[in-house]
């Protein structure tokens, strides 16, 4: 089933499910009024869920309206904990590379970053930043949902605890990235609000796409209507299963609790390009010597979406304007 949040003047919106063509909607108040409210109680209200679900499928539910991404906030609005990961090595290497990066790594240790949680964005929101010399960049990334994980779970009962799959765009703002990554600590003005997809949907909905803890799908980019990148989500290493076991290991996961992919890269980026400003100026950096591609400025419009093999949208589309803060 597909599950979306639409605003209502509360900062958690309301539930609704939505058609699988994304055409049609009804609200599920009378099941659970938040998608934070299903995910504390999925066991027992799942099944009801996606009765709904069979309902507005069957053009038979009560109430069915005409979806409309411009009204959706952010799936889960808010959530107990987000956690960003780095899980495509490529992007990895390819930044390495390029600017002479000397990153510790471990085998067998995925790089997982606690981010912000409490503001996140919806899919047709204008995205405010202060100034076009903080290089405002994007990174197309695949994220996954979770409920209550136990402490040492595996990575196979990691993914059995996956509720929702949706994309995001983690927005970064580069002129702050390195000099925080200097402190040592974490991000904070580097990594400002993030954008989610209008809807999220469970891993059935992905057919054969999700195997191994992972979208097999393709991540279309655009920017300014000009194609940008369609790296696949197949290349994750490890897959969600493995940053979710990793991060369990000596927690309890939430439910609510959301995990990034990191930025969606292939090794064939010559063919596929990539979901990042930075991934691209990196590699102009090695074939040229300098980047040539400009970070974002005001009025530019992003554009994120995962199509199916049928060419149907899975999410939904992240469609946004970058606008001057306060204008």
């Amino acid at each position: 089933m597909k599950l979306a949040t639409l605003r209502n003047g509360r900062r958690d919106g309301r539930l609704v499910v939505v058609s699988r063509d994304l055409a049609r909607a009804v609200g599920a108040s009378a099941i659970a009024p938040t998608l934070a409210a299903a995910l504390d109680d999925w066991d027992a209200l799942a099944p009801a869920l996606q009765g709904l679900a069979d309902e507005l499928e069957a053009g038979r539910a009560p109430g069915a309206f005409a979806f409309d991404a411009t009204e959706a906030m952010a799936p889960l609005p808010r959530c107990s904990q987000f956690v960003d990961g780095s899980a495509f090595p490529n992007h990895g290497d390819i930044m390495e590379r390029a600017f002479n990066l000397s990153v510790k790594k471990v085998e067998g240790v995925p790089i997982l970053i606690q981010r912000q949680s409490d503001d996140f964005r919806g899919p047709r929101d204008d995205y405010e930043f202060p100034s076009e010399a903080d290089d405002a960049d994007f990174e197309g990334e695949f994220a996954v949902i979770t409920g209550e994980l136990p402490m040492g779970a595996s990575a196979d009962e990691a993914l059995a605890r996956v509720r929702l799959v949706t994309i995001f765009n983690d927005v970064s703002m580069r002129a702050h990235l390195f000099r925080e990554m200097q402190l040592g600590f974490g991000f904070i003005q580097a990594k400002p609000a993030t954008v989610f997809a209008p809807v999220a949907v469970t891993p059935d909905e992905l057919g054969d796409a999700w195997r191994d803890g992972r979208v097999h799908l393709d991540l279309r980019v655009s920017r300014d209507g000009e194609p940008f990148g369609h790296p696949n989500g197949r290349e994750m290493t490890p897959g969600f299963g493995g940053l979710l076991a990793h991060l369990a290991y000596n927690r309890r996961l939430r439910a609510g609790t959301i995990v990034g992919s990191g930025t969606v890269s292939n090794a064939n980026w010559a063919e596929v390009g990539s979901a990042c400003l930075a991934e691209r100026r990196a590699l102009e950096v090695l074939a040229h010597g300098e980047a040539r591609t400009p970070f974002l400025r005001f009025g530019e419009r992003l554009r994120f979406e995962v199509l199916d093999a049928g060419g149907q949208s899975v999410f939904g589309a992240i469609d946004q304007r970058f606008v001057p803060a306060g204008g």
